[in-house]
């Protein structure tokens, strides 16, 4: 089951980076054929559903926010390259969205630990058998959803978190270093070849939680940019609201 409309936010991802259909649905296929039979689906809903979750990207202000977010009790989302940073805070997510590019020695430590979300793409089909470390796993892509593979709708691994959360039935989303601006957070690992390209996914997940927010049933907050639909809270504020 898809989020109504998203056929055609694909087709127009497919269009804007001229992305291969064909290698998305291979991608979804290897990664259909390595999981195995689980009830993670029921864990994570267990852990997400009517609960306030933090969804955790690495834009320039996840610095500033890990101080907040060790003081703060709540389901943590980590979009793949925050993960390095967040552990080595001590804080550890209970889930962790990725398209496996992030540090392999952060997934290491927590393979047994969190739930593990893996994106299927046409450029990551050489990296899925890195599953087979993960206790927990479930897959996703952003073809027509089969078998053990759901697509929840999002692009980059910080807005399908995000995506993710609502699917589940957030109470509240709460972003994290999710700034989508025209920084790139040190965090993130981006080399500078391909700064535009990455710029040009930031914009694409943020026009796709503006269009999630006239959509979804959650409470949508940020703490870092701001985005249509969310309503911009301060730190100092962020008490009032967790419940």
């Amino acid at each position: 089951m898809m989020i109504s409309g998203w056929k055609i936010k694909y087709s127009d991802i497919l269009k804007e980076f001229n992305y291969n259909e064909n290698k998305d649905k291979k991608s979804a296929i290897l990664l259909n054929s390595i999981l195995k039979k689980s009830s993670v689906d029921k864990k994570i809903h267990s852990l997400v559903h009517d609960k306030t979750v933090f969804v955790i990207g690495s834009g320039p202000s996840l610095s500033f926010a890990i101080p907040k977010i060790k003081k703060l009790k709540g389901i943590k989302i980590a979009a793949d390259s925050s993960l390095k940073p967040l552990l080595e805070n001590g804080i550890v997510p209970e889930i962790v969205v990725t398209d496996l590019d992030g540090d392999k020695d952060s997934f290491k430590k927590i393979s047994k630990k969190a739930i593990f979300v893996v994106h299927a793409h046409g450029d990551n089909i050489e990296k899925l058998n890195m599953i087979k470390e993960f206790k927990n796993c479930i897959g996703t892509t952003q073809t027509k959803p089969f078998n053990k593979i759901q697509n929840f709708g999002g692009f980059t691994d910080g807005d399908r978190g995000v995506f993710l959360a609502s699917h589940y039935g957030a109470k509240k989303i709460i972003l994290f270093g999710m700034d989508f601006g025209n920084r790139i957070g040190k965090f993130s690992n981006t080399k500078k070849s391909e700064r535009k390209i990455k710029l040009m996914k930031l914009k694409k997940g943020k026009s796709l939680l503006e269009w999630l927010a006239t959509k979804t049933k959650s409470e949508l907050f940020t703490t870092s940019m701001q985005i249509k639909g969310f309503k911009k809270i301060a730190y100092k504020d962020l008490d009032i609201i967790i419940t």
